[in-house]
C-alpha cells in the first residue's frame, strides 16, 4: 500500500520579518494575515513555527493566494520528547 507524503509549510517570525502589528502582508508566496494572537505567541516563543494554511475564498488569484497561520510548534527542530 502506497502512502502519500504531505508537505506542510511552516513559517517563523524571522521569515516574516518579525512584524509587530497584526495585518495582511505580501510575501513571495502570497498574502499572509497575521493576527494579534499570532504575534502574542511569537512574543512568548520567538522560535515558534506556524503551519501555513491556504485561505479558501474567491480572491483574485492574479494578486496571489491568501494564507493564515494555523497550528504552531514552539520548539521546531528540537528532538521529540520521550517518556520512560
Amino acid at each position: 500500500m502506497a502512502v502519500d507524503k504531505v508537505t506542510v509549510d511552516k513559517i517563523t517570525w524571522d521569515r516574516v520579518g518579525r512584524v509587530t502589528e497584526p495585518g495582511r502582508y505580501m510575501y513571495t508566496f502570497g498574502w499572509l494575515t497575521i493576527t494579534a494572537g499570532d504575534l502574542e505567541i511569537w512574543k512568548l516563543y520567538p522560535q515558534a513555527a506556524f503551519t501555513l494554511l491556504a485561505q479558501p475564498g474567491e480572491a483574485d488569484t492574479s494578486l496571489g493566494e491568501e494564507f493564515h497561520l494555523g497550528a504552531f510548534d514552539v520548539a521546531p527542530g528540537a528532538p521529540p520528547l520521550t517518556t520512560h
